[in-house]
């Protein structure tokens, strides 16, 4: 077998890499693009018409409505019994949809590849949805805090979710405070806490996962130093209109030094200089790079290919569409022994099937419990690492065994709200073979799929291991 890969082995391999699950039709489109081309398109959804995507959403009102409003309408399940009927599905109902969506976004959004960077950023920045206010604050931290940013600047996405009233929440920094205001008697806005005092969660996250990494070079007195510099950046009315503030009676108005670099006194300043040094620091550049090189390379990213991507972070000012344009067009990327070297997550396996198969959904509970059961339910991650991205946590027997049941079950129309059409299916064995496997079945999956039938051959196809990968 050559080193290389062919032209069409490449363009399968990419289109693998760079949406939840290749379709004959982009196939045709990479052809008529090229990579670089349909690359170039990609890196600007805002270029790209997204119609089928936005009827299916339109249904989900939940997605437009303010923190306040989704409070409102869908209180707690004890308030919840003195409201009309569409607040009695309280706030799982507001995660719910919000799941939907995702899914919906994977299956049919033309702008992929942005879809496959927000689940990135969604988990490199993980929220819990079900933790208090985060059910009624998650909609928002989708659709204005990771989306706007998803293929901009990295320094802006730390803003952006440092300020969002559900990462806040999330890691505690609202009641995050200096020393003095223990003694002061707090303002009206202000949080209540009996336990006031320095919470150092978002600042040790902020540095070991979001952007430094675990060896980035960070002591635990970094830490303390950070989570003094973003006391008083808080919310106000988290269970209402949740938005940002920074109260100055809460803030540690003393110098603080945060990587040997002196902070000077500056009230909300503070936090965003910190700011500033981490994302334009070597070791996030290296950090950032590795993951995304993870995300679409390989599980253990080529050295070199890392160390380039890094160049590229911190000569562009961390200009995260053209980290992503390096490691897309890299030679490692098209390395023979890349291909098909990721598992799937959950979501990206079930929205692949949904694709190629041609399937019309509109994500009912069916198939976010199944999400779920392969250990993914969207959005619900309860650690601050997200969902993993690495085929150890995927490769269980009983999740497999979920997942061959699954095609099984779809293919042969068993799942509530989920309908399949010929779709790919109809295109010849060999075109999906290649969409599927871009180096090749393996001779155990041939000789299985040689013995099947009709439906059972398709079946038999997205069931084989080669289709677990991507």
């Amino acid at each position: 077998m050559p080193d290389g890969l062919s032209d069409e082995q490449k363009i399968a391999h990419f289109l693998n890499r760079v949406t939840f699950g290749a379709t004959v039709g982009d196939l045709r489109e990479v052809q008529r693009l090229g990579i670089e081309g349909y690359l170039e398109q990609q890196l600007h959804p805002e270029t790209i018409a997204d119609s089928l995507v936005e009827t299916k959403l339109a249904s989900l009102k939940t997605l437009r409505l303010t923190s306040r409003e989704l409070l409102e309408l869908y209180p707690p399940p004890k308030e919840a019994q003195a409201m009309p009927s569409a607040g009695m599905q309280g706030p799982r109902f507001v995660i719910f949809e919000l799941q939907r969506s995702r899914l919906l976004r994977a299956v049919y959004s033309q702008r992929q590849l942005f879809e496959m960077m927000v689940d990135f950023w969604t988990n490199h920045f993980n929220v819990f949805a079900g933790k208090g206010a985060d059910r009624w604050l998650i909609t928002s931290y989708d659709r204005d805090t990771i989306r706007p940013h998803a293929l901009g600047r990295f320094r802006d996405l730390l803003v952006a979710t440092a300020q969002s009233p559900a990462m806040l929440f999330y890691l505690d920094n609202w009641l995050s405070v200096g020393r003095e205001f223990s003694q002061l008697r707090p303002s009206r806005n202000a949080p209540t806490n009996r336990r006031a005092g320095l919470n150092e969660n978002y600042a040790r996250e902020l540095l070991e996962l979001h952007t430094l990494g675990v060896d980035g070079g960070y002591s635990q007195k970094d830490v303390e130093e950070t989570a003094r510099a973003f006391t008083g950046w808080t919310i106000r009315r988290p269970r209402g209109e949740a938005v940002f503030y920074f109260a100055p009676r809460m803030h540690d108005p003393g110098e603080k030094t945060v990587l040997g670099v002196k902070i000077p006194p500056g009230g909300m300043d503070e936090g965003l200089q910190v700011i500033d040094l981490l994302a334009r620091h070597p070791s996030t550049a290296r950090f950032i790079s590795a993951k995304l090189a993870r995300r679409f390379v390989a599980d253990n990213p080529p050295a070199s290919l890392v160390a380039r991507a890094a160049a590229v972070f911190r000569q562009t000012d961390g200009d995260i569409r053209e980290v992503l344009r390096a490691i897309l067009t890299a030679p490692e990327f098209f390395s023979r022994e890349n291909v098909h070297s990721k598992v799937k997550k959950p979501l990206e396996f079930v929205a692949s099937a949904l694709r190629i198969s041609g399937a019309e959904t509109d994500a009912a509970p069916p198939l976010l419990r199944l999400l779920a059961r392969m250990g993914e339910p969207l959005f619900l991650a309860f650690p601050p690492t997200g969902f993993p991205d690495a085929a150890r946590s995927w490769t269980s027997p009983d999740g497999l065994l979920i997942r061959i049941n699954f095609i099984f079950d779809l293919l042969n129309n068993r799942i509530a709200g989920t309908r399949v059409g010929a779709g790919d299916l109809a295109a010849d064995d060999e075109t999906l073979a290649r969409l599927v496997a871009p180096a090749g079945l393996t001779p155990t999956t041939r000789a299985a799929l040689a013995r099947g039938a009709g439906a059972d051959r398709y079946a038999l196809l997205l069931a084989a291991p080669e289709f677990q990968r991507r």
